[in-house]
């Protein structure tokens, strides 16, 4: 049982990890619309690639736009979080419970 514990430690970690760098890439995707960026640079182009594909949906699934904000950038912090809360903390909870059974 210890490994299947010490599998989903891990996996909790790379999960909350993931979470946390895809949240600060929003978060530069979002200071680097308030600029004209140059739409050739590559971390531009990282930026765009990585996030347009979530905030698409978004946009497309929810009218988040008023008076010329777009608002989907939070709403994807409100699930990230809810995700890092939620997912990862009970897939530590799992974790710890395995290694107490066995």
């Amino acid at each position: 049982m210890f490994v299947l514990a010490n599998f989903l430690d891990a996996l909790a970690q790379v999960l909350y990890f993931l979470l946390e760098a895809y949240m600060w890439i929003v978060v530069a995707r979002a200071v680097i619309s308030w600029v004209n960026p140059d739409p050739y640079n590559p971390i531009v182009r990282f930026l765009y690639s990585a996030t347009e594909p979530v905030l698409y949906r978004l946009r497309r699934a929810l009218p988040l736009y008023a008076g010329g904000i777009d608002f989907s950038p939070i709403l994807v912090f409100v699930v990230i979080i809810f995700l890092q809360r939620f997912l990862v903390q009970t897939l530590y909870d799992m974790a710890r419970s395995l290694r107490f059974m066995g």
